[in-house]
């Protein structure tokens, strides 16, 4: 039987009171309150289509206003809560010493050589060139390291390279002999095997405008390295360090923009016309969803808060879900139009069936989008806020601007509507047959695919945030692979008093923990004081290589300290290592290429070392971007535990009021959470790396899943109350009337989140891929696991009174 005869003259809302069968077969009667508002609200939409059309427009215009305010940021620390333990301790690290922001530029010879004295020649004048880079601080390369040496009862200190053309082949060879016995350089700007070295800038922005500073430095160290590798062709160049990672967040983001919109809006638009098959169909939806998108945008674009990456998917959010929205009222509106033939009275009949479902799944949906404020992450908080506000502003468009806008558009009846209730009806009658081997069979999967949750890692870093196809990404491999590990931790170590860095026993702990820190396994480079304090020591001996040890005496350590400072060239003193009052020194640790687990580990382990074997005053934690994002994953996803909660609390309220049946209110919830844990236990399978996109998901996605279950189930209390079907029958009439619907909106949402799997960043690629897996098992679970639990609910039921007919 088709849908369109069996609900002639049985809108949603129609009648007050209807007489209903129960599955013990008696009659009762069920009032369905607030139907004739529903009616009413349909009815006045009609009757004042062209001001319902403009208000809304109004309204768009009103939000879509702010989109031009919208700005991106460029800074990485964004991420991370004002509230942030480790935010909090990374800027006390900055506050101390010389800011540590920087361009590491890798220089790598095809000739393999960096002490040829072309190379090195090329090093000195690229460090040169390097000063003149905008709010530089000061440069660092295997050129100008400030070479210490004894000369009779002087200290001498000249740059390790100058005028290298001019120096004889001894010369060089003595001072390559001097570089590979400094640990200050190798492994830190001088590759074990001499082949790549580095020069670093040190960036000291004044954060007036950090986007346009972030941009001016950037843009002229590349401009640098485009000029050398024209004059050197044989030399390849490879930027990395903090300041283009800052760099690296807007150009993802402009990159991306320019390739997933296109990319979004094609996929909509081809779906679209497969399913809806009818121009001004695909052309109404098309304006709601970009007005949404707009409007959301725009919303956001008043508060001034710069965007982050991530914020590059929320227009593309919204567009997919208000996708939604308009399928659901166009099937509707093409099922009625061969029947009614007027095409106000189909449009007023399909706001009378779908209002109401339509409406609780935007709530729905907007309320999981707002469960991202519970985030440790700010930008989830914009995101959240974006989409929620997009989605709403669809459900608008959609009612009051896509419903009035068909009725004046020449739209006839569309072909192919028995054949789709058909095939749905066959597929409702399937599961009918075989609802005890699905049932069995769905918990059976659900069971083991939420059992692998466990086998997820929280997982994290700055770099591993860029895909492998950016420039970015590909130059921070080299440099990890090929010079120095672009992991790091900073401790910052208390002397116990100003001017107390030159306390022997103070040195004699920190050269202790320096020489542990190296004989840690992942450890490449280890950056202290006491290299320092112990080559001038060697260079006050006659640069007697027996002497290369701390100095015994505090005064004498002081002397040493205050001769060497004196004699530093211009921009190369020591505030990158000791803090200004000279009672804190910095150990820096480069970590080759390790995932948050085991960034976490190592300074776990640092800190039981300093526990152990260092005076209380030396205890400290580690500070460093990488620390940050190694934390964060798994903060985030505690924080939005609650964000979880709150959202569920609130969906099942409204799912309960909806239903008006705690029972079915309860069950519900079966269908929508099982999904998320579904889909966690799949993600254990294919990556086991939970970032901070993952992070999210589960509050982000319950809104979604609810939806599918929202209009599955009203279709199916429908049959129930108003039809007077048994469960049986009520199932196969949900199937009919909006399971192809369900259909098409799967496969817009969960396409339109794939698209997202395109992203060049992390965390939005992660996030689609994971939400459009959570889409696809919440449709699997609605459509082959929901119905057999309807009907298994009822046989268990030897009462009676039918308790869906009696809430």
């Amino acid at each position: 039987m088709s849908p369109q005869g069996r609900d002639a003259g049985n809108i949603l809302g129609h009648f007050d009171r209807i007489s209903v069968k129960s599955v013990g077969g008696g009659a009762r009667q069920a009032h369905r309150p607030g139907s004739e508002m529903v009616d009413q609200i349909a009815t006045r939409i009609m009757q004042h289509r062209l001001p319902a059309m403009l208000s809304v427009l109004a309204l768009v215009a009103l939000c879509g206003y702010g989109a031009q305010f919208l700005r991106t940021t460029v800074d990485y620390r964004v991420y991370f809560g004002p509230d942030n333990p480790q935010l909090q301790a990374f800027n006390a690290l900055q506050e101390q010493y010389s800011k540590d922001d920087n361009i590491l530029v890798a220089i790598a010879p095809a000739g393999g050589d960096v002490f040829a004295p072309r190379m090195l020649d090329l090093v000195e004048q690229f460090t040169a060139a390097a000063w003149h880079t905008p709010h530089s601080q000061r440069v660092d390369s295997l050129t100008n390291f400030p070479y210490s040496h004894a000369q009779q009862d002087d200290l001498i200190v000249e740059y390790l390279f100058e005028n290298a053309l001019e120096m004889s082949a001894e010369q060089i060879a003595r001072r390559k002999h001097a570089a590979y016995l400094e640990p200050v350089l190798l492994h830190a700007l001088l590759s074990g095997d001499g082949a790549v070295t580095g020069v670093n800038i040190t960036i000291n922005m004044p954060q007036k405008n950090q986007a346009r500073e972030v941009f001016e430095a950037v843009g002229h160290v590349r401009a640098l390295v485009a000029d050398y590798s024209a004059r050197y062709p044989d030399v390849a160049f490879y930027l990395v360090g903090q300041t283009m990672l800052n760099n690296a967040f807007p150009e993802i983001t402009q990159k991306d923009s320019r390739s997933l919109y296109p990319a979004m809006f094609l996929l909509i638009l081809v779906l679209l016309g497969l399913f809806l098959r009818n121009a001004w169909a695909v052309f109404g939806t098309l304006l709601v969803v970009v007005l949404a998108s707009l409007a959301g945008a725009g919303v956001i674009g008043y508060t001034g808060i710069r965007l982050a990456p991530i914020a590059v998917g929320a227009p593309m959010m919204i567009m997919t879900l208000a996708v939604a929205d308009c399928v659901h009222l166009l099937v509707s509106y093409f099922q009625a139009l061969p029947r009614l033939g007027s095409r106000a009275a189909a449009m007023q009949e399909s706001l009378s069936y779908n209002l109401q479902p339509i409406f609780l799944t935007t709530i729905t949906t907007a309320v999981g989008f707002l469960s991202l404020n519970f985030s440790d992450s700010p930008p989830f908080h914009v995101m959240g806020n974006m989409v929620a506000v997009g989605v709403l502003v669809a459900f608008l468009l959609t009612i009051l601007l896509l419903a009035p806008l068909m009725t004046f558009l020449p739209v006839g009846p569309r072909s192919g509507n028995s054949l789709n209730a058909a095939v749905m009806t066959r597929f409702g009658q399937w599961v009918v047959r075989h609802r005890r081997v699905l049932f069995i069979a769905n918990l059976a999967v659900a069971a083991l695919l939420v059992a692998m949750i466990p086998l997820n890692e929280f997982d994290d870093s700055p770099t591993a945030q860029f895909d492998e196809r950016t420039e970015f990404r590909s130059h921070v491999e080299f440099v990890n692979q090929r010079l120095t590990g672009v992991s790091y931790l900073n401790y910052s170590l208390y002397s116990g008093a100003e001017n107390g860095v030159a306390d022997p026993a103070y040195l004699e702990t920190l050269e202790q923990f320096a020489s542990w820190l190296r004989s840690q396994p992942r450890v490449r480079h280890v950056s202290s004081f006491t290299d320092v304090m112990k080559r001038l020591n060697r260079n006050m001996h006659g640069d007697d290589l027996a002497w290369y040890r701390l100095p015994g005496n505090r005064e004498l350590a002081a002397q040493y300290l205050l001769l060497y400072e004196m004699s530093l060239p211009f921009g190369l003193d020591l505030t990158n290592q000791v803090s200004f009052d000279r009672a804190y020194t910095k150990v820096s640790v480069n970590l080759d290429k390790s995932s948050a687990r085991e960034i976490i580990a190592m300074d776990r382990l640092a800190q039981e070392w300093l526990r152990d074997n260092a005076p209380a005053s030396m205890w400290t934690e580690g500070a460093s971007a990488n620390l940050m994002f190694a934390h964060i994953s798994r903060r985030n996803t505690v924080s939005m535990l609650g964000g979880l909660l709150a959202a569920l609390v609130i969906i099942s309220a409204i799912l309960l009021l909806a239903l008006r049946s705690v029972r079915l209110g309860v069950v519900s919830l079966v269908p929508n959470l099982l999904p998320l844990g579904m889909a966690f236990g799949a993600w254990a399978l294919l990556s086991g790396q939970v970032g901070l996109g993952i992070s999210v998901t589960m509050g982000m996605t319950i809104g979604i899943v609810v939806d599918d279950t929202v209009h599955f189930l009203t279709k199916y209390l429908r049959a129930r109350r108003e039809k007077g079907l048994n469960s049986e029958q009520a199932v196969v009439y949900a199937f009919e009337t909006v399971g192809m619907a369900l259909v098409g909106t799967t496969l817009v949402l969960s396409l339109g989140f794939s698209v997202l799997m395109g992203s060049l960043f992390r965390v939005n690629a992660d996030l689609g891929a994971m939400s459009a897996m959570t889409i696809l098992l919440a449709f699997l679970v609605d459509f082959l696991f929901l119905p057999p639990l309807l009907m298994m609910m009822e046989e268990s039921n030897v009462q009676k009174t039918d308790p869906v007919a009696a809430a």
